[in-house]
């Protein structure tokens, strides 16, 4: 059996998949594409040591934040844990707020290959440049170095799904959505970047701002980027927090927006924040039901 757990920021993707797991005897599969990075934990709400509860977490801390990991990777190795998880006769919860991720995992998402990558010969050296900065504000590859710049940019891309049948189905799911109104959500996530900032966020990020890292990971992840500003006195501590939860409320509208256009069998839960065990139950009870 494979579980989907999706939903906006901040709605209890993961305590959902955690007590599916418990439930279910089933494996845990991150498709958040912020959480695939070690040393990103505070400001991607990373599940916790003592939240996994003994649940094996996969694709967790599996990048350096200088690398920079694409979809189409991720779509080959979370593949390959679906099918040896499936050949033990695991279940499987897949949990994250990166539709792309989603999509690309479980549909028939096919890349680009090598030889068919874009040379760019309608662009010049500038266009190629303006379109890099759109992924990657911190590039320092010299303006003159074209073949860097058109293989950078053909890397950048690949994030990018090219669509082939994408929506034909690779594997029999079924797809959990956690949802509550806009100013309930609204406030979760303001609340929650205040946690985020007691419980440390500043000093996780200014612990890579020291170290002068300015990949595409810190420089596009929300709470790192609005930080980075403020150290390189831009704007002020107050505003870059500020910064933070609005930039978290527009990708939650963001989430949303991906989530209903691109996947049809969604079965949406209302998250009751005064006691989650009662949307558990609700939960685990549709799922007995189509067993």
């Amino acid at each position: 059996m494979i579980l989907v757990v999706v939903g906006p920021t901040g709605v209890g993707k993961t305590k959902m998949s955690v007590e599916l797991a418990k439930k279910y005897n089933a494996e845990i599969i991150n498709a958040d594409s912020m959480q695939v990075y070690k040393g990103l934990n505070i400001g991607t709400a990373k599940v916790r040591d003592e939240e996994k509860e003994n649940i094996p977490h996969h694709l967790f801390d599996i990048c350096d934040v200088n690398d920079m990991y694409t979809v189409c990777e991720y779509q080959k190795d979370a593949r390959k844990l679906i099918d040896k998880l499936t050949k033990e006769n695991k279940n499987i919860i897949i949990v994250g707020g990166t539709g792309l991720y989603i999509k690309a995992l479980l549909y028939d998402y096919r890349f680009k290959t090598e030889d068919e990558l874009d040379d760019y010969n309608y662009l010049t050296n500038e266009e190629i440049m303006n379109k890099i900065k759109k992924y990657d504000d911190s590039c320092d590859i010299h303006i003159n170095n074209r073949k860097r710049l058109v293989r950078y940019l053909n890397k950048l891309e690949q994030n990018l799904i090219e669509e082939k049948n994408g929506n034909k189905k690779l594997y029999e799911f079924k797809m959990i959505g956690l949802t509550t109104d806009r100013e309930t959500l609204y406030k979760k996530i303001d609340d929650r970047v205040d946690k985020m900032v007691k419980d440390g966020l500043i000093e996780e990020v200014r612990s890579f701002y020291d170290k002068n890292i300015h990949s595409k990971s810190i420089m596009t992840g929300i709470g790192y980027k609005e930080l980075y500003m403020a150290f390189d006195g831009k704007i002020s501590l107050d505003e870059a927090i500020e910064l933070i939860k609005k930039n978290s409320r527009h990708y939650a509208k963001r989430q949303y927006t991906f989530f209903k256009n691109q996947f049809t069998d969604i079965k949406w839960y209302q998250t009751n924040y005064e006691d989650f065990s009662k949307t558990v139950e609700e939960v685990i009870k549709d799922i007995s039901s189509v067993k």
